[in-house]
């Protein structure tokens, strides 16, 4: 069971491995989303320490380690959106999306689909 909130460079491990399913440290320092230079084995620690804390585990093939999260997107990212918008938006969802629509360049394709989300939620209601 996941006892620790991961960190900024944990998250973006996860969301390397949300988004691929599964993969090797090589693979997700290649896929990194900041695009900052890192050495392999920072990549491969960081991995290990977040096995460790449950957030990881990982099947052998060969001679490399293929990881995968412990759990979905969703649950990890919950507590963190809920404390955000708490805090910083008074409890409001709606305030959080305004901010977070106004302060962010979507393409027409991304409207698309918060539109199809949103209509999606209206229908189930």
């Amino acid at each position: 069971m996941v006892n620790e909130k991961p960190s900024d460079l944990e998250l973006q491990v996860l969301a390397v491995l949300w988004e691929k399913g599964k993969a090797t440290a090589r693979e997700v320092l290649s896929a990194m989303p900041d695009g900052k230079q890192r050495a392999y084995t920072t990549i491969l620690s960081v991995m290990q320490v977040m096995e460790k804390k449950g957030l990881l585990t990982h099947t052998a093939k060969g001679t490399a380690h293929v990881f995968r999260p412990t759990q979905s997107k969703s649950k990890t990212l919950a507590p963190f959106l809920h404390r955000l918008v708490t805090t910083v938006f008074g409890g409001s969802p709606s305030a959080a999306m305004q901010a977070l629509l106004k302060e962010s360049k979507l393409s027409k394709e991304e409207l698309k689909d918060i539109r199809e989300l949103i209509d999606g939620m209206e229908e189930s209601k």
